[in-house]
């Protein structure tokens, strides 16, 4: 990254490492999450990035390295400490209960009550939520279970934004959607980014990438192995990062050079 976009970072990583008994998930990670941005990290399976989101969400604590939010040193120590933070994350499975109804599920947990259950101070809420995102979503008291996967998406994202978090993460937001739900998820992301958060997207669509992110991490064997401006580098680039095949082409072109033949 450049270093204007280093100085305007919300959320850095720097060296991180994580290991699981003689498995090293991650190792000396950099990373920086700009306000107002998309950045997605991509990877193969093992790539780490499954332990990355686990470690900024709380739920495993990293080896070695820093984490820095909004220019201060911070420790995570348990996803309820992550939330606090302003560091919200979407998982893959969404978490949602789908008998209850849109309302009940945004406030699992954190409902409104000086004394009883405010119902109607939980229906505004969740509107103004849900027209944070432009979200298309007939109803907030249908039952989970009647809405589109891409709805569902929305239920879980606006809930994520109660905290008023600075950061937020998804992990594989598009994973199992048709195109028309993928393409309102992705409608979802932009208006995050519009509202001036960070967002970390992971994803192995290169399509969405393209299409949101701003800058893409690709992780290789717990490792970084390259951070790309989205409008500068081609699919193809990515997936050779991704491969490995970057390495083997430099590796080539140097032998090549040894012996005198043409690069």
């Amino acid at each position: 990254m450049s270093p204007t976009q280093q100085a305007d970072s919300v959320l850095s990583l720097r060296g991180i490492s994580k290991t699981f008994g003689a498995v090293a998930a991650l190792t000396d990670i950099d990373l920086d999450v700009a306000a107002g941005q998309v950045m997605a990290i991509v990877g193969d399976n093992g790539a780490g990035k499954s332990t990355l989101v686990k470690i900024l969400s709380g739920v495993h604590p990293p080896d070695s390295g820093t984490i820095t939010f909004e220019s201060r040193d911070i420790h995570i120590p348990t996803p309820a400490a992550a939330h606090k933070l302003g560091i919200a994350t979407v998982f893959q499975d969404l978490a949602l209960c789908e008998n209850l109804n849109v309302i009940q599920n945004l406030f699992l947990g954190q409902e409104v009550r000086p004394l009883r259950l405010n119902d109607v101070a939980m229906e505004t809420r969740s509107w103004d939520l849900l027209r944070q995102l432009s979200a298309k979503i007939p109803s907030v008291r249908v039952p989970v279970a009647a809405l589109s996967g891409g709805q569902r998406q929305t239920v879980a994202i606006a809930r994520s934004l109660l905290g008023d978090p600075k950061v937020i993460i998804l992990d594989e937001p598009t994973a199992a959607l048709g195109v028309a739900q993928t393409a309102e998820v992705l409608n979802l992301v932009e208006r995050l980014r519009e509202n001036g958060l960070g967002v970390i997207m992971i994803s192995h669509n290169m399509a969405d990438v393209q299409a949101v992110a701003d800058t893409v991490a690709v992780l290789r064997l717990g490792r970084n192995n390259g951070v790309f401006d989205v409008g500068a580098v081609s699919t193809e680039e990515i997936i050779a990062a991704i491969t490995g095949a970057t390495d083997n082409a430099v590796s080539q072109r140097q032998a090549r050079r040894k012996e005198g033949l043409p690069s």
